[in-house]
């Protein structure tokens, strides 16, 4: 059952991952160096952006309390 939990909620993980917008200038930037990297900037999602953040944070959360169950269990 445990098992399943864990299944079900990496797979909604990696959708929800996939879902959010990218933050940085695409693959031509990494090599080029042009716009820096900021890993750190202040940048503030809004609306759906927010909605997705917060559930693939949640949703992370849960799987990692999940597997630390599994291992306990």
């Amino acid at each position: 059952m445990l098992d399943i939990a864990i299944f079900t909620t990496s797979g909604i993980l990696i959708v929800l991952a996939l879902l959010q917008s990218g933050k940085s200038d695409g693959i031509s930037s990494a090599f080029t160096g042009s716009g820096g990297l900021n890993l750190f900037s202040n940048v503030k999602e809004r609306g759906s952006e927010k909605v997705i953040a917060n559930a693939t944070m949640a949703i992370g959360i849960l799987f990692f309390v999940l597997v630390i169950l599994r291992k306990i269990l």
